[in-house]
């Protein structure tokens, strides 16, 4: 049996990959945060609180689009639901945990936390709680921790970076990465390809609740899909 810390140690290390794409991520918002008048104080209790990139980086859009602030939450909640689904996969692994580290497993749960996770304890089927817990926690730590400081740095560094030296690949790069070894069934695949669609003809919508729209759309789709070859 793998001990408590090795596994910890094996959550740091997959999770070592997506330090490609959370360094220049956090260091974007950094940058963006400078440049839309955050100080550094202000940058970093905002990734504190809230500690979800594309939320984060939906609401400062959204506001230096001069959108209104209700619009702004609301849409930034809208787009971190998805941790509600996240938390209802990990339920079955971590629900029978400790109050403080279900509470603890909840403020560091990020995508690369979800991922990594739900696809060992699947593999794993002889993981104990302990186990999980101990796992989860070292694919959280790694990337909330990359997050803070390169946000830190980001921020630090304000607009003192060239034009040339463009970092903005980094979300779209961090969420290929992430969806492209779940798309395992035909829901999954049929959810993403109507996400990608509706997107693109969402795109005229104002405030980027476009993207809600196609999310809403997809989970509609993949849950219909699912619902179909279900009752095959």
């Amino acid at each position: 049996m793998q001990s408590h810390a090795r596994l910890f140690w094996k959550g740091t290390l997959d999770s070592a990959p997506f330090i490609l794409v959370v360094v220049p991520f956090a260091a974007l918002f950094g940058l963006v945060s400078a440049e839309a008048g955050l100080n550094i104080v202000e940058t970093m209790a905002f990734s504190l609180i809230v500690l979800a990139g594309t939320a984060q980086f939906t609401a400062l859009s959204l506001l230096q689009d001069q959108a209104p602030t209700v619009i702004a939450i609301l849409t930034a909640l809208v787009v971190n639901s998805r941790m509600a689904m996240y938390s209802a996969a990990l339920a079955p692994h971590l629900g029978k945990a400790p109050m403080w580290q279900r509470a603890l497993m909840a403020y560091g749960l990020v995508d690369q936390a979800f991922a990594l996770s739900d696809t060992a304890y699947q593999r794993f089927t002889d993981w104990t709680i302990r186990q999980k817990v101990a796992y989860f926690a070292g694919t959280s730590v790694m990337v909330c921790s990359l997050w803070m400081v390169c946000t830190f740095l980001g921020a630090l560094a304000g607009d003192s970076l060239p034009d040339w030296l463009a970092i903005d690949f980094a979300l779209p790069l961090a969420f290929l990465a992430m969806v492209a070894p779940a798309l395992r069934t035909a829901a999954h695949v049929a959810a993403a390809l109507t996400s990608a669609v509706a997107a693109l003809v969402f795109v005229f919508v104002p405030y980027g609740l476009g993207l809600l729209l196609a999310a809403f759309l997809a989970m509609a789709v993949g849950a219909e899909v699912e619902r179909r070859l279900g009752h095959r």
